[in-house]
């Protein structure tokens, strides 16, 4: 059984490390203030969710979980061109979640997680995003009371066989 989750676990590394490879070729290929929303999808595909700013603007969402550690906001102006490319799970965006945040602000603010668990007795819900810290793998987790609103937030390792793996 180990021997099944090391290789499990090397092939997830593998394939995060591939998708990580194809990533930094994509933001290559895009320049802020050039590139259109036509080649953000032509390179990106299909965005896992679109939202409509109040300037005009839209972001798109390309998240990477569960495999990766990363999910890319890019947001294109109003004119149609590519305005800003970012990653947002990391400390500074996880800042922002703070109690009283309803699921879609925080999908909104940091994108789609990698795993989420109902607690039925609790009413709670609990998402988890994968992140670097440093080069340290991470999980960010937060919970989600019973009126569907950040209740807490917590950081632990993300390591196999202790810390915040949860399989």
């Amino acid at each position: 059984m180990k021997t099944i989750r090391r290789w499990g676990l090397g092939g997830a590394l593998a394939l995060s490390l591939v998708l990580a490879a194809c990533d930094v070729q994509r933001i290559q290929e895009m320049e802020v203030g050039v590139s259109s929303e036509a080649d953000v999808r032509s390179k990106w595909g299909e965005p896992a969710a679109v939202y409509d700013n109040s300037d005009g603007s839209r972001t798109l969402e390309y998240p990477r979980q569960p495999m990766g550690q990363v999910n890319y906001m890019m947001e294109i102006g109003a004119d149609g061109k590519l305005k800003a490319m970012r990653q947002v799970l990391k400390a500074e965006q996880f800042a922002k979640v703070t109690p009283g945040l309803d699921k879609a602000q925080v999908r909104r603010l940091i994108g789609k997680p990698a795993n989420v668990q109902t607690f039925e007795l609790k009413k709670e819900e609990v998402w988890d995003w994968r992140w670097l810290d440093n080069h340290a793998p991470k999980l960010f987790s937060v919970t989600f009371g019973a009126d569907g609103k950040v209740a807490s937030t917590a950081v632990s390792d993300d390591r196999p066989g202790g810390g915040g793996d949860r399989n």
